[in-house]
């Protein structure tokens, strides 16, 4: 771990080793997880959180941004809510603590603190490198999750969510997910608030996908106005697999999603999607790393950003294509929207190629509504105020409409609506 400090252990660290000592006893977990517990919150002690100086986490010093983080205990009246999309099978993570729920037919879903407390968890403990704070913070504090372990060849017909409801104070939470051979289905990831009680979550999801398997995953966060949400997934995909990943941010003050993909089986393809809405003086960091490691993988990556007040965005996107992995086709494009003269994105992609037999592409641009459509607009007896919202929505729903499900695409532009009723 580089993030070296000399300074004074900030209150926000503080607390962080401080929720980790409360919760001695508690915690499951045999020898071996416990070990590693000590070992993450030593490092955080010794090193504390990340600051500019972290390549990784340059443009989030988390040293500076995390100002406070709440006490260890929770409210009672958090509980599950409607699902995203109606008919979808609900299984639900309340204030940290998972009800594994009656699974459909091809779906084995248990509880992710019965893996630590055998000590069977700890070969998912392992860090993404060095500076990875949030493996660090949830693998020192998570109590619980959900296990899911998809058959080969099982075609889901409802869409399966994950709702990671938190009614203040603190959660951290982990899904290992193993999606078998030809296996078809949706799945969503859903982070949202109970209360406007300051909250802190982590959550990571370990995602493996067999070969030939075709997967929608979807990651919705829609935190609190004060809320920290530290989001990670690690995904590996199989020869032939395919994996639909769409990405929403609506919420929550201070929010970094990681994503890390690795194409280890020939012929994977990658189509990732991703929305983020960004007000108020909320700050909201996607970094994701890919690597095709293999030849013959096809992915594209498009992020659309909107951002009003005073709100500040970060994308950091890193694409590695290794020496063997000839004939990939990767493409990554960033795209937003300052509608503001007080928000600020902060966008780097990049592109590291060994292999000579490649298209590769990655492109960025930050602009603000084009004069020339909202003139055409208003030509044509619709409002200012109007014309931009429309325009501002056609923006995202580019994107979203390339989802197949029409009853997934209607949902998530009904939330985001919704979203840009009250903040446009």
């Amino acid at each position: 771990m580089n993030m070296h400090s000399e300074k004074p252990i900030t209150a926000a660290e503080q607390a962080l080793v401080d929720s980790f000592l409360n919760r001695l006893g508690s915690l499951p977990g045999d020898h071996t997880i416990t070990a590693l517990r000590d070992g993450y919150i030593e490092d955080i002690k010794r090193d504390g959180l990340p600051t500019r100086r972290v390549e990784a986490w340059h443009y989030t010093d988390l040293r500076s941004l995390l100002k406070a983080v709440p006490q260890d205990l929770v409210s009672t009246g958090a509980s599950s809510i409607e699902p995203l999309v109606e008919g979808s099978d609900v299984f639900s993570v309340i204030n940290g603590m998972a009800d594994a729920g009656q699974a459909p037919g091809g779906v084995d879903v248990g509880h992710y603190r019965d893996a630590l407390s055998d000590g069977s968890a700890a070969s998912r403990m392992t860090l993404k490198g060095a500076d990875d704070v949030i493996g660090r913070l949830n693998g020192a504090l998570a109590r619980d999750g959900l296990a899911l372990d998809v058959a080969d060849n099982a075609q889901l017909e409802n869409p399966m969510e994950i709702q990671v409801v938190q009614g203040g104070g603190q959660g951290h939470v982990r899904f290992p997910v193993s999606i078998g051979e030809g296996a078809k289905g949706t799945l969503i990831e859903r982070h949202v608030s109970a209360s406007e009680d300051h909250a802190l979550v982590s959550s990571i999801t370990d995602l493996k996908i067999g070969d030939n398997a075709d997967i929608v995953w979807v990651i919705a966060q829609e935190r609190g106005l004060s809320d920290t949400h530290f989001g990670q997934i690690n995904i590996e995909l199989g020869a032939g697999a395919k994996l639909t990943l769409f990405v929403a941010n609506s919420g929550g003050a201070l929010v970094r999603q990681e994503i890390h993909i690795t194409a280890r089986g020939e012929g994977s393809e990658l189509v990732l999607r991703g929305v983020n809405l960004l007000g108020g003086e909320s700050h909201t960091d996607v970094t994701m790393t890919l690597d095709h490691l293999v030849p013959d993988c096809v992915s594209s990556e498009t992020f659309r950003n909107v951002v009003f007040d005073r709100a500040h965005g970060v994308f950091q996107g890193q694409i590695r294509v290794a020496q063997i992995a000839q004939k990939t086709d990767a493409r990554m494009a960033c795209n937003t929207l300052l509608l503001s003269d007080h928000g600020e994105f902060s966008s780097k992609p990049e592109l590291e190629i060994f292999a000579d037999d490649v298209q590769c592409a990655h492109g960025a641009t930050v602009t603000d509504i084009d004069e020339n459509h909202l003139f055409y607009m208003k030509t044509r007896g619709i409002g200012e105020r109007r014309a931009r919202a429309m325009l501002v929505k056609a923006f995202i729903a580019e994107i979203v409409e390339e989802l197949e499900d029409a009853a997934l695409v209607d949902a998530l532009e009904a939330r985001f609506e919704h979203w840009l009723d009250h903040h446009g």
